[in-house]
C-alpha cells in the first residue's frame, strides 16, 4: 500500500464511529475485530456524546452545524472539537474555542451554544443534577 496524500482530511469521532459500525459486520482477522469492538466501546462510553441513546448525531449534523455557525468564523480544528465534545455551556465551549472572550460577545457565545444544542442535542439531566436543581428551588423558595 502506498500513501498518496498524508493527512488529506480530518474526521470527527462520529464519522469514524459510523465507519467502524458499518465495518464491524465484515469479517477479518481477530485482532481487527478486537480493535473494532474496543473503538465502538470507547465511543459509546459515558460521558462521550455518542454514548447517548438514541444517538442525537445524524449524517446531516455536520453540514447543519457548519451552516448554523458559519457567521462566527470558527476554525476547522475548533469545529472538529465541537463535534467531538459537544460543549453545551459557555464554560465548556471556552475550552474548545481559542480566545473566545476576545473573539465573541456574550450573546454570540450563547448563540453558538444554542446552535450546538439545536443541531447535536444535549444530554438529558442526570438524577444528581435534578436533585441539585430541586435543592436550589427549595432554597430560593425559602428566601
Amino acid at each position: 500500500m502506498k500513501i498518496l496524500e498524508a493527512q488529506s482530511a480530518v474526521l470527527t469521532n462520529f464519522e469514524v464511529y459510523s465507519f467502524i459500525k458499518r465495518q464491524s459486520k465484515k469479517s477479518g482477522p481477530p485482532s481487527l475485530q478486537t480493535l473494532r469492538e474496543e473503538l465502538i466501546k470507547y465511543f459509546e462510553s459515558h460521558p462521550g456524546p455518542l454514548s447517548q441513546r438514541p444517538i442525537t448525531y445524524k449524517d446531516s449534523s455536520i453540514p447543519k452545524l457548519l451552516e448554523r455557525l458559519r457567521k462566527y468564523e470558527i476554525t476547522k480544528g475548533e469545529m472538529i472539537m465541537i463535534f467531538n465534545l459537544r460543549p453545551t455551556t459557555i464554560i465548556t465551549l471556552n475550552t474548545v474555542i481559542e480566545d473566545m472572550e476576545d473573539r465573541f460577545t456574550e450573546e454570540q457565545q450563547q448563540d453558538i451554544v444554542e446552535g450546538i444544542v439545536e443541531v447535536l442535542g444535549e444530554f438529558p439531566p442526570t438524577e444528581e443534577a435534578e436533585e441539585e436543581g430541586d435543592a436550589m428551588d427549595m432554597t430560593e423558595a425559602a428566601q
